[in-house]
């Protein structure tokens, strides 16, 4: 039990065996038996409940539908599409038996969705009246990976939604992808309060199959990117592989456009790592499953009276909060504390016989451990105020964070200096040739992404690699 009480490792010193024992300790999550593969307990799974009911609202607003496909895809469609089969087949598990039979054709386990949802859409896309078709799963996916799983960061399997969308032409197609990542950018800032940098991936680095793809990139707090929400333009590519035609306005066949997006629960690690603290978890009060704990204070003389009150301010809060009482008296309001700073509970209410007499409670808040006295009378406009207060200053402290750690560099020696002393993103001047971007990858570092809103800026820089005019600004960074 005393192992399970406390952090052994601090943030800042040892930043990968922090973040695991955070997510252990703090039963957010546990290890099974399937290596690499976790199981998200209660408090994550609320977490990825949010983002679905954050996001899913939104789809439906774009005109996006649920559906549901098999998670077993056969062989022959997934191969289907050469480039898109390389992409994946290091990943990809396969069934191969059913009881003690062998399968004719071996069975792919969801790495992703095209290969089994093109085959439907062949079927039912007749004509341009067919269009345009907005489908999205909510569903997990396996991808085996062999590097260093991570819980949430890198895990057999994950959890996300897939959107994929077909038009009749390619500008109602491109149009699409701007709405889409603002959608992305809003829930991560309004829900997991986190900041990220919206950019063109490049060539090498897109999605397999796709003709360009766009991500949201994350810094986390050992100075290393990571992918976040993702949205791919693939163009024609799937259509023509899968036969997904139809007869236009003038009655002639043609080829329809795609779209593909994504939020995954490797959000719910960047929230983790970027938020919490020595203490443990500090989840942003809008996705927390407990948003207020209630520690009552008393001696055996009082018991009854406090512990009386501390339920009736639970049923007062409830209405509107999610609220826990913890009533156990064989812990003691100390240990209480640490127990739930753990656990990243938002706000703690302190209350003993002498909160009572005055109507009023201690009110902690978990990111700041500001106290605050609060009537009794007040604390539903107090905690309306507290969790918008919360949510805004950790995505502050976030996007100051990113900003702080965004460096420049001019020429390649200057950007090997900062990423080996600094970490962090390198933002400088990309002359878009394979070969520099091979250079950068030699360092162990890579191109994140192109910032869309940083791109104006290359006609006055020179790559960081050979020096000849810029086509683009890249962010060059140390990733997961």
């Amino acid at each position: 039990m005393e192992e399970k009480k406390g952090l052994t490792a601090k943030k800042s010193d040892n930043f990968s065996e922090w973040y695991t024992q955070v997510l252990l300790k703090s039963d957010f999550v546990d290890y099974t038996s399937v290596s690499g593969a976790m199981a998200m307990r209660p408090d994550s799974y609320f977490v990825w409940e949010s983002i679905q009911k954050a996001v899913d609202p939104k789809l439906k607003e774009l005109g996006i539908h649920n559906t549901a496909f098999p998670m077993f895809i056969p062989e022959k469609l997934l191969s289907k599409f050469a480039s898109h089969m390389e992409g994946f087949a290091p990943e990809v598990a396969w069934v191969t038996k059913a009881g003690s039979t062998d399968l004719e054709e071996r069975l792919a386990v969801r790495p992703t969705s095209e290969a089994i949802m093109y085959d439907s859409y062949a079927k039912w896309i007749r004509s341009w009246r067919d269009l345009p078709m907005k489908l999205n799963q909510w569903n997990s996916v396996v991808r085996w990976e062999f590097k260093h799983p991570t819980p949430f960061i890198r895990t057999r399997e994950h959890l996300w939604n897939e959107g994929h969308t077909v038009f009749a032409t390619e500008q109602e197609a491109r149009e699409e992808r701007d709405p889409i990542l603002q959608m992305y950018l809003s829930v991560l800032r309004d829900y997991l309060a986190l900041p990220g940098i919206v950019g063109r991936k490049t060539e090498t680095e897109k999605f397999a199959g796709g003709v360009e793809s766009y991500s949201i990139e994350h810094l986390m707090p050992d100075g290393k990117a990571v992918q976040g929400p993702a949205f791919h333009f693939d163009g024609q590519n799937f259509s023509k592989t899968f036969e997904i035609t139809f007869l236009n306005r003038e009655e002639k066949k043609d080829y329809a456009w795609q779209n593909t997006f994504a939020i995954s629960s490797r959000d719910i690690g960047v929230m983790v790592a970027t938020h919490g603290d020595d203490k443990g978890l500090v989840i942003p009060p809008l996705v927390a499953r407990i948003q207020i704990v209630i520690v009552p204070i008393f001696k055996n003389e009082n018991k009854d009276k406090v512990l009386a009150e501390a339920q009736k301010l639970k049923t007062k809060l409830s209405h509107k909060f999610r609220v826990h009482l913890d009533d156990d008296d064989s812990n003691s309001p100390g240990w209480k504390y640490n127990y739930w700073e753990l656990r990243g509970v938002p706000f703690r209410i302190e209350i003993g016989e002498r909160d009572i007499t005055a109507n009023s409670v201690v009110v902690v808040r978990r990111d700041t451990a500001e106290k605050a006295n609060v009537r009794i009378g007040g604390l539903d406009d107090k905690f309306d105020e507290l969790i918008s207060q919360m949510q805004k200053d950790l995505y502050e402290r976030a996007s100051s964070f990113l900003e702080a750690n965004t460096h420049r560099a001019k020429d390649f020696e200057e950007m090997k200096k900062i990423l080996e002393e600094k970490r962090g993103i390198v933002e400088a001047g990309w002359c878009g040739s394979e070969e520099c971007e091979e250079k950068i990858k030699a360092i162990g570092a890579k191109i994140t992404n192109m910032p869309l809103d940083k791109q104006s800026a290359a006609k006055s820089m020179t790559c960081v690699v050979c020096g000849n005019h810029a086509r683009h600004v890249a962010n060059v960074a140390k990733s997961y």
